[in-house]
């Protein structure tokens, strides 16, 4: 990745890509959720996907948040699939 003097980064790696997929993907699934329970699975899977994200920048408190709502959204799937 190419840095300047000033510190600014001109160009963008995998794993900001990766951070903003996942990001994404949360609030698609989250706005679709009343449509079906699969959004509601689909919305864990990327609390998930942040939660990697975030342990991988170093940002473990953002990581342990994601993974307490990608359990929660887990529990709401679970409950509505029955």
């Amino acid at each position: 990745m190419e840095q300047r003097a000033d510190g600014d980064s001109r160009k963008v790696n995998t794993l900001t890509l990766f951070g903003l997929f996942a990001v994404t993907a949360m609030l698609v699934t989250y706005a679709l959720e009343k449509r079906s329970s699969w959004f509601v699975l689909a919305f864990a899977v990327s609390c998930a996907l942040g939660s990697a994200y975030a342990f991988l920048q170093g940002a473990w408190p953002f990581g342990v948040a994601e993974i307490i709502w990608s359990a929660v959204a887990l529990h709401r799937w679970y409950h509505a699939k029955r």
